[in-house]
Formats: C-alpha cells, sequence, structure tokens
C-alpha cells in the first residue's frame, strides 16, 4: 500500500468517525422537564456586581463617582485576594 492509498483510507475513516458522531449527537433529546445540569444552581445576588454594572452604564462619569471608585477598590481587593479593608480606608 503506497502513501497516497494509506491517506485517503485514513480520510475515509477520519469522515465515517465524524458522520457517526454528529449523527449520534443530533439524535439525542433532552428531557423537557428537567433542568439543564450546566446551570443547577442560581446564583446568590452580588451587591457588588451590581455595584459594578451601574457604574458601567454611568460610563466616563464613573472615573468621579466616589462609589464606583470604592466598588473598583473592592472588586481589585477580590480579585487578588487581599483581605477587605475597613470602611474608613
Amino acid at each position: 500500500m503506497d502513501g497516497a492509498m494509506l491517506a485517503r483510507l485514513g480520510a475515509v475513516i477520519f469522515v465515517a468517525v465524524a458522520g457517526t458522531a454528529a449523527v449520534v449527537e443530533m439524535s439525542r433529546k433532552e428531557k423537557a422537564g428537567e433542568p439543564s445540569p450546566i446551570r443547577t444552581v442560581e446564583a446568590e445576588r452580588d451587591p457588588l456586581r451590581d455595584e459594578q454594572r451601574r457604574c458601567q452604564q454611568l460610563g466616563e462619569a464613573a472615573a468621579q463617582d466616589t462609589a464606583c471608585l470604592k466598588a473598583w477598590a473592592q472588586t481589585r481587593d477580590r480579585f487578588l485576594g487581599r483581605p477587605a479593608w475597613s470602611e474608613g480606608r
């Protein structure tokens, strides 16, 4: 068997396996009554995240807003794993 024939045979086998996998995946049906296993737990409301969203909507004005500056500092501390600072910072 020469190299070209071996390459063709490999390509045919690859296409057959990929086609079979696609058919099997499309034929699977999710049960309508069950929630998706990806999102089974509802996340709790995070007030810091809500404040970040508010600051995002302010646009450039958020750079002058003290509440936004405080929220960004708390986000930075949380991300870097620093302990929470007291209010008198």
